[in-house]
């Protein structure tokens, strides 16, 4: 008989933070759905995704790259309900894999993206910069896990990851995590948590700028890093346009 896929637990690291409740609903079937991105030596591909409903999503996708590929991923999770976006990627020789995400929005969701990049591989490269926004009592989660094997050298790996929270019972977690066997490499991780400028509000308040448009004006400026690699004009405007619709529902 095949196995029955029975749902995680918060004891494995890479369900930690996640909505195991919202999981159900969405059920243990889903975890086999991987989608599959391959592209060949050299092949380039950008994709734009806004995910996110009134009802709990989960999207797992899996990229191996070839030799001097590269992949641009970028993503707006503004999800009602519990929305996840997981991401395992394997790099060969000289490949790049870039990403940015934004969560952002209120209520009592969680909202994160989960990535795991495999540089098995010489000279390849990855950067990944997720910023998160929330409110009311919802939750910003990145996971991201960097693994260099020992033949990997000249590797040159990132990950940054910026939260803001707009009220009190919000949060945001960040775990980075290095694993790296090669001595020759160049890897680096930050992440930090913070609230708006309050400097920077009673700024642009004396210029006669509405609280509405300050908030919206910081937040705009905070997200654009997880976006700025995108070249895509109308890609990066829908993405935005995304994470501004979620900011109207904000506490002001």
């Amino acid at each position: 008989m095949p196995e029955t896929t029975t749902l995680p637990t918060r004891r494995e690291e890479a369900w930690r933070y996640a909505d195991i409740d919202a999981l159900g609903r969405i059920g243990a079937e889903a975890l086999d759905d991987w989608r599959e991105i391959a592209l060949d030596a050299g092949e380039t591909r950008r994709e734009c995704m806004v995910v996110g409903s009134d009802a709990p999503e989960l999207h797992r996708i899996r990229v191996d790259l070839g030799e001097g590929a590269r992949l641009d991923l970028f993503a707006t999770n503004a999800g009602g309900d519990y929305t996840r976006v997981e991401v395992e990627v394997t790099l060969a020789k000289g490949a790049h894999f870039e990403f940015g995400g934004v969560t952002i929005g209120g209520g009592e969701a969680t909202r994160e993206f989960v990535t795991t990049v495999r540089h098995d591989h010489p000279e390849a490269t990855s950067n990944q910069i997720v910023r998160s926004v929330h409110w009311d009592t919802a939750t910003g989660n990145f996971l991201g896990e960097i693994k260099v094997a020992q033949h990997a050298q000249k590797t040159d790996a990132a990950q940054d990851f910026k939260g803001l929270l707009l009220e009190a019972g919000a949060s945001a977690n960040a775990v980075p995590q290095l694993e790296i066997f090669a001595d020759d490499v160049k890897c680096a991780h930050g992440a930090t948590v913070g609230e708006l400028d309050e400097a920077a509000r009673y700024y642009m308040a004396a210029r006669g700028i509405s609280p509405e448009l300050a908030q919206r004006l910081l937040v705009q400026a905070f997200i654009a890093d997880a976006f700025v690699a995108l070249e895509d004009e109308a890609g990066h405007e829908r993405l935005l346009d995304a994470a501004l619709a979620a900011l109207e529902e904000a506490p002001r």
